[in-house]
């Protein structure tokens, strides 16, 4: 996946690059002037990234988890506040939902904690709202490039959330998830006219998981008496398509 995208911005950089070469040639560019405030909509995939800092069960560290991404997607609307040169404000609102696992495998290490080969589903909707400081690097008239930063808040609609746990020795596991999450974004977008394209990068800040429980009365002794504490961040990778007025 990491060489597939590095692939498409390389190759939308020598397209731009090379479209921008040609009109040079035939065609001396503007900048016009730039409206105040613009609005716009974009749509794509996002892949989430579920970084486990600490699993443990009874105290003991789970070993050798793997993090496995899968594809959601998301929709979003946003307004644009340009102001002096190259700069801007974006504050925007984005539909998501994401999907993710994590997988344990069962070694000599973990036979204790798990009885098989054990795996964690998850799949996640929330409401975001971003809000990003913009840099156009390239702003000549149809084609640009922007560099955007800024913090994220989302809220989880957990009625539409949820985590499975299965392989491990306790029955009915279930998780309770905070009900706001907080990360840091980074993009990139290419523009020609009002179509654009944009790469972002959102970086969990905070564990998303409030508590672990299960149910000890379908559980096996001495494994009912265990206590379950996992510590996770959601980073997000998306790619997405959108239109600006």
């Amino acid at each position: 996946m990491w060489k597939s995208l590095t692939l498409i911005i390389f190759c939308a950089g020598m397209l731009i690059a090379e479209t921008l070469q040609a009109q040079r040639i035939s065609t001396p560019m503007v900048t016009l002037k730039k409206p105040r405030f613009n609005v716009g909509v974009r749509a794509g995939f996002n892949s989430s990234m579920f970084f486990t800092d600490r699993f443990t069960i009874n105290g003991e560290e789970l070993e050798g988890m793997q993090n496995n991404y899968k594809v959601g997607y998301f929709a979003s609307v946003f307004c644009r506040f340009n102001m002096k040169k190259h700069h801007f404000i974006q504050p925007e609102i984005s539909y998501n939902v994401l999907l993710g696992s994590i997988s344990i495998p069962y070694t000599l290490a973990n036979s204790s904690l798990i009885e098989e080969s054990a795996l964690i589903k998850s799949r996640a909707t929330t409401i975001d709202i971003p809000l990003l400081y913009g840099y156009k690097f390239v702003d000549i008239h149809p084609y640009g490039m922007a560099f955007m930063v800024g913090p994220k808040v989302g809220w989880v609609w957990k009625e539409h959330c949820e985590n499975t746990y299965s392989g491990f020795y306790q029955k009915g596991i279930h998780e309770t998830v905070g009900p706001v999450r907080y990360s840091a974004v980074a993009a990139f977008a290419v523009n020609i006219s009002n179509i654009f394209i944009d790469f972002r990068y959102e970086v969990g800040l905070h564990n998303v998981t409030e508590s672990i429980g299960y149910d000890s009365s379908a559980t096996e002794e001495p494994y009912n008496q265990a206590e379950i504490k996992i510590k996770r961040r959601l980073n997000v990778l998306s790619f997405s398509v959108g239109i600006i007025f």
